[in-house]
């Protein structure tokens, strides 16, 4: 007698994808929280001027560099973390929902998902590529 609990199957998929979003969103919140209350322990005393726009340092756009400062524990490269993990939760999304319809073996989805990972992916590293 075949059970049903080891069959990969939509329900399943589901609900995989949906912890997969929230934990992603938990964890960027969290990070965001504890990088802005770092901030503010680290710059006690800093005047913020709104009325000018001032680009961010370069280094926040090198993911290496945001990963190492923020296990230093700087207050802006742990935000920029947070960011970073609540941008890449529907990439992961995307990820293993191509595995998924993967394993289900459903080529249609398996199509689609790979155009909008495609899209994903060269909106996000379009910077990096050179047309």
């Amino acid at each position: 007698m075949a059970t049903n609990t080891k069959r990969w199957n939509d329900g399943k998929m589901r609900d995989i994808m949906g912890t997969l979003l929230r934990v992603g969103v938990i964890a960027a919140a969290f990070l965001v929280t504890v990088g802005g209350i770092l901030f503010f322990i680290q710059h006690p005393k800093e005047i913020f001027d709104y009325t000018t726009f001032r680009g961010e340092p370069d280094r926040f756009r090198k993911v290496h560099l945001i990963v190492s400062e923020a296990f230093n524990f700087r207050g802006r490269d742990v935000i920029q973390l947070g960011l970073l993990v609540l941008i890449s939760t529907p990439v992961f999304r995307v990820i293993f929902s191509l595995i998924g319809f993967l394993i289900e073996k459903d080529r249609i989805y398996v199509v689609i998902t790979t155009i909008v990972l495609i899209i994903l992916s060269v909106s996000l590293f379009s910077n990096y590529l050179s047309f």
